[in-house]
């Protein structure tokens, strides 16, 4: 079986058969009859109750094998589809920032000013509370 994984290296987007399913997956046969498993979590991008909602028994999926350890070879059909979507793209979605998607965007500064604003605003009953029970028990001694 050595023999047949030698074209299977980590990275590389395959072809291969939906051979069965179980809850946790499924298993895909690749070229020169090496069968890989795909997780639950990388059939799809949203979250897959029954795989069989996504893929069925003979379909023919795009996979991108994750790694392969031994005679176990893990695959990605939702890495797949991504390397295949960014590839058809004609320009990056991480490199292409509007100025409008800027203004909308809270820097880290801002962030925690917010937080802080906000967590002091929901304290200040609490403190004034505190204060009045300390105060009390000043002039009850």
């Amino acid at each position: 079986m050595p023999t047949e994984q030698t074209n299977i290296v980590p990275g590389s987007i395959l072809e291969g058969k939906v051979q069965g399913i179980t809850s946790f997956g499924a298993f895909i046969e690749l070229p020169g009859g090496a069968v890989g498993l795909v997780h639950i979590s990388e059939i799809a991008d949203t979250y897959v109750n029954d795989v069989k909602d996504f893929v069925r028994e003979g379909d023919i999926v795009k996979v991108k094998v994750l790694n392969v350890a031994g005679k176990k070879i893990g695959l990605s059909i939702k890495q797949a589809a991504e390397k295949e979507q960014r590839s058809v793209s004609e320009k990056p979605k991480m490199m292409v920032k509007s100025s409008q998607n800027r203004s909308n965007v809270e820097t880290l500064d801002e962030k925690i000013a917010k937080f802080l604003k906000e967590s002091d605003e929901r304290m200040q009953p609490l403190r004034l509370k505190n204060d009045s029970r300390r105060r009390n028990r000043h002039y009850n001694k």
